[in-house]
């Protein structure tokens, strides 16, 4: 039965056993029925975003993942160094708790946090979120990994992550109630892509996905096959 409003979209979706790929299509396409103007809005960013060749310099594979120093829920700051003692790491960029694509990928991630923890990698989601909201977006996921604040999208700036939703996107989404300007505490109206890197203990990323069409991301299988195959290097 087709879900009659996006919340119902999202639970069905999110609960799927399934690929996070066919979980975030299943989503997409509810979006269309349900809010046909806001997903044309979409079509009509994801353009403007690939055009602009958005996310072209990013950190690639085989270069140096640069560091961070960013705060957790609790307010301590954390060092990529110091995740990177534990052993490999898959680092994730969100968009924010308001994002029903984010909370649906952060989800996925969760399921696979424990697989993770025993090949001895780990996992670290970064959003531009206050740390409240983060915290949110984690208790929702039920994740036991940690996610950090990037205060102004400071560390996605830096690795020309960072967008402008545009006018026409913020008409949207503050139709369904997302205040950009209390999450981030700022009212700059930036996102970041939500890219994934897969980093070796020794800084070195190994695979990546980074593509402005956020309503793609990285597939769980594929973030496990690349941290188990660094793990074993």
């Amino acid at each position: 039965m087709p879900a009659r409003t996006l919340a119902e979209a999202f639970e069905n979706a999110r609960s799927l056993d399934a690929p996070l790929a066919e979980r975030l299509d299943i989503f997409a396409q509810a979006l269309r029925e349900l809010n046909r103007p806001m997903a044309e809005a979409v079509d009509r960013l994801v353009v403007r975003l690939k055009k602009s060749r958005l996310a072209q310099k990013a950190p690639g594979v085989g270069e140096s993942m640069p560091p961070f120093l960013l705060p957790d829920r609790a307010g301590r700051l954390v060092r990529l160094e110091e995740l990177l003692e534990q052993g490999p790491l898959a680092i994730t960029f969100a968009r924010g708790h308001w994002c029903p694509y984010c909370r649906i990928a952060v989800s996925a991630l969760a399921d696979i946090a424990d697989d993770v923890t025993a090949m001895g990698a780990g996992l670290v989601a970064i959003v531009p979120d206050r740390q409240e909201y983060a915290a949110k977006l984690r208790a929702e996921a039920q994740a036991h990994f940690p996610i950090l604040t990037d205060i102004d999208n400071g560390y996605a700036m830096s690795l020309e992550l960072a967008f402008w939703v545009g006018e026409e996107m913020e008409h949207h989404m503050r139709k369904r109630d997302v205040d950009l300007d209390s999450a981030q505490g700022n009212e700059s109206w930036f996102v970041p892509v939500p890219a994934t890197f897969v980093v070796g203990r020794d800084g070195i990323i190994v695979e990546r996905h980074v593509d402005p069409d956020y309503r793609t991301r990285m597939e769980v299988e594929a973030v496990l096959a690349a941290l188990r195959k660094t793990v074993k290097a």
